[in-house]
């Protein structure tokens, strides 16, 4: 296994994910997130917890990197990260988002919202990480105008 490639897909992705969580959570869901005010923290509450939850995201992406490269088959990297981010994005509904719309009362439309941006994100994560990661020892190649 090729840890600083793992470490690299790690904190590549957890950069992408940033930008990628602001322009979903923070504008193009705004107005879902909005009407579920009162059903939520206060954006007070949730700057104060804010530094925590990303610093935890980026350990996530570390675990999420590194299952990829024990998993990783030898194929192509975007194909093998985009299977790789769906199944993540599909564990993630069935594990965290349909708990979340059992314990808070959100509608249904918030899930499918959640459901949707779980699967879509993971799968751009999964070829991002496809397209950093390498094992030790492979040749460097040229994939989709990147090196």
């Amino acid at each position: 296994m090729n840890f600083p490639r793992v470490a690299l897909a790690a904190v590549v992705s957890w950069l992408v994910y940033l930008a990628v969580s602001f322009l979903v959570h923070g504008l193009l869901l705004s107005d879902l997130y909005a009407r579920h005010a009162g059903r939520t923290r206060q954006e007070d509450d949730q700057a104060g917890i804010l530094p925590v939850a990303l610093a935890l995201a980026l350990v996530g992406f570390f675990a999420f990197a590194y299952a990829y490269a024990k998993g990783y088959e030898g194929g192509r990297g975007t194909q093998e990260g985009l299977r790789f981010g769906v199944l993540v994005g599909l564990m993630l509904c069935s594990f965290a988002a349909i708990f979340q719309y059992m314990v808070w009362p959100v509608s249904e439309t918030l899930l499918l919202a959640w459901l949707l941006d779980y699967v879509l994100e993971f799968a751009l994560y999964g070829i991002i990480v496809g397209l950093v990661y390498r094992p030790a020892g492979a040749p460097l190649r040229r994939t989709i105008g990147l090196v």
